[in-house]
């Protein structure tokens, strides 16, 4: 079956019976489309009839909550690589709505989405395998009339395992008393709920379109920024804020046009939530409950009236790992990045393709060597610029000479060596006497590593890893393919440096505040790995890294060859 980048899935079960439909429909789905699937939510709708089928208003009733939750959930589960988005611009209740030119209408236009779809597929069932073609005309002029969609939309009419589901439906429908009919969904004119939304995902969007279904009006997102960063895991890892609110907007503008969002930065954990007079109801998960709790004392404290606190629950992640949460979260996402290649590597035409180069930089206490040895073992080079460093210090280095002379014979010991206490004493803190070292050291180091890849490259060996603290900071990046950065948390390397080294945190803290920051580093990082957990998970980040890299360096072999 061919694959489709954008799909609409326009499912048509009733109400009650979509739950059970969901996973296999979304599992056939999966088959057929690879990036963006849209659903659009009919439930009822005939496609089999010989009048055209319409879209219309779609009271929002709370059974629509639940499905939407299980609908990002099975996802998550199913399709996680599928960006997945429940589209609710039909889904409002019709008081106001009747009678006023055409406004009975929820698609008076067809609505242009961020992807226009080239494929709609629909869980309708099909009883009579000779109507296909009729089934098939009536969901394309029925999507045509909803989304403005790639010319020549191709339909699919997906035919999950329906017999293993008629039993299941028949004892739910069973539970259902004869006269229930489903309650009305509580709706606001403004609503607002706050989060980082960093690498958007099931959790997020199960928020955002509850959200969206609640909200009549107006929807106010308030998104985390600078100070209540400071504490995420991997937090070097999250997105920029422009970048956060831009997916935010489209997705936003997918679910439901018609509302008008404001999205803002927060910088405290209320932000307008405390003082906006017109807010009626807060989204929270049993996470952030207290949170919603906090924000109507703050309002109460106001003057203000509390807001309805619209609970919702979290999404459970089906394939977490030891170190990440049992909910879907943002931070278990981030984790899934270490080791993987965040931004393509820029080719370098000087630079020979073999040995491949990998540059691996991280500041003190990040566990940088501890993972160059690691490379080491699945059968990198390791160059180590640091011992390379003290070379360039010895008696006869070329280096040797000009130090003592910027610097004085006060920095030698007895033997003549240079005590390189005596000279880190004086250039501690004193910007332009450290640069005066380094523009003569550096240069220094970086012709010995360029010896020891040369000596690599003649013994054919096929990986070097460059250890070196300094690598971006002395701009060493044009003598490597990659650069891999370690990262960890600065209380945790104060921490390992004081127990390394037998410093004061002082002292620490001063020497990691002479380096380059984690989140620069990160900016310049191919790859970036994290040692803050057990080693037994530092190695599984280290070999996905290489066997990873394996895979790109073998491309690169298939693309040179001259068979290719």
């Amino acid at each position: 079956m061919s694959m489709f980048s954008t799909g609409i899935l326009v499912l048509t079960s009733p109400l009650h019976t979509l739950p059970l439909r969901i996973a296999p429909v979304l599992s056939s789905a999966a088959q057929v489309v690879e990036r963006t699937l849209y659903v659009h939510l009919h439930p009822g709708l005939n496609l089999g009839s010989a009048g055209q089928a319409r879209p219309v208003y779609i009271p929002p009733v709370a059974d629509f909550s639940s499905l939407i939750s299980r609908l990002y959930s099975n996802a998550a589960d199913i399709c996680g690589h599928l960006d997945v988005r429940v589209l609710l611009t039909n889904i409002r209740a019709q008081q106001g709505l009747t009678g006023t030119g055409g406004a009975s209408n929820p698609f008076p236009s067809p609505q242009t989405l961020s992807h226009s779809p080239e494929v709609v597929l629909t869980d309708f069932p099909l009883q009579d395998p000779g109507q296909s073609s009729l089934v098939a005309q009536c969901l394309q002029r029925y999507t045509g009339h909803c989304y403005a969609c790639t010319p020549g939309l191709a339909s699919v009419l997906l035919h999950p395992q329906l017999k293993t589901l008629e039993k299941e439906e028949a004892e739910q429908e069973q539970e259902l008393e004869p006269a229930a009919r489903p309650q009305p969904l509580q709706t606001y004119n403004d609503v607002v709920v706050g989060g980082t939304f960093d690498r958007l995902h099931g959790a997020h969007k199960t928020l955002l379109n509850i959200s969206c279904l609640l909200a009549n009006k107006r929807f106010l997102i308030g998104v985390c920024d600078e100070d209540l960063l400071k504490n995420k895991v991997l937090k070097e890892l999250i997105e920029p804020y422009a970048l956060r609110v831009e997916k935010l907007q489209e997705f936003l503008q997918d679910v439901k046009p018609s509302l008008r969002y404001e999205i803002v930065p927060l910088s405290d954990p209320f932000g307008p939530s405390i003082t906006d007079s017109n807010l009626q109801c807060i989204v929270v998960s049993e996470e952030t409950r207290r949170g919603g709790e906090a924000v109507n004392k703050k309002r109460l404290e106001n003057g203000l009236p509390g807001l309805v606190l619209h609970e919702i629950q979290l999404i459970k992640d089906a394939h977490h790992s030891e170190i990440e949460e049992e909910k879907i979260s943002s931070s278990s996402l981030r984790s899934r990045l270490l080791g993987t290649l965040l931004t393509p590597p820029k080719e370098n035409p000087h630079l020979p393709p073999f040995p491949y180069i990998i540059g691996l930089s991280g500041g003190s206490g990040s566990g940088k060597s501890s993972i160059a040895r690691r490379l080491e073992a699945l059968g990198a080079v390791r160059i180590d610029s640091d011992q390379l460093g003290h070379e360039t210090y010895c008696p006869g280095a070329a280096a040797y000479q000009r130090v003592v002379e910027e610097f004085g014979e006060e920095i030698l010991n007895e033997d003549k060596t240079i005590n390189r206490r005596s000279l880190g004493r004086k250039v501690f803190g004193n910007k332009e006497r450290l640069k005066s070292l380094t523009d003569i050291v550096w240069p220094e180091i970086a012709l010995l590593v360029k010896n020891k890849i040369q000596q690599a490259r003649e013994e054919g060996k096929q990986v070097c890893v460059v250890d070196a603290a300094v690598l971006l900071e002395a701009g060493w990046t044009d003598m490597v393919h990659e650069v891999w950065v370690t990262i960890i948390p600065e209380e945790e390397a104060v921490s390992r440096i004081t127990a390394r080294d037998g410093v004061s945190e002082e002292d620490a803290r001063k020497r990691l505040q002479s380096q380059w920051s984690n989140a620069r580093q990160v900016e310049h990082a191919n790859v970036v790995l994290c040692t803050l957990w057990e080693p037994d998970v530092t190695q599984r980040q280290v070999l996905k890294a290489w066997n990873l890299l394996q895979e790109r360096i073998r491309k690169r072999q298939e693309n040179s060859s001259p068979l290719s």
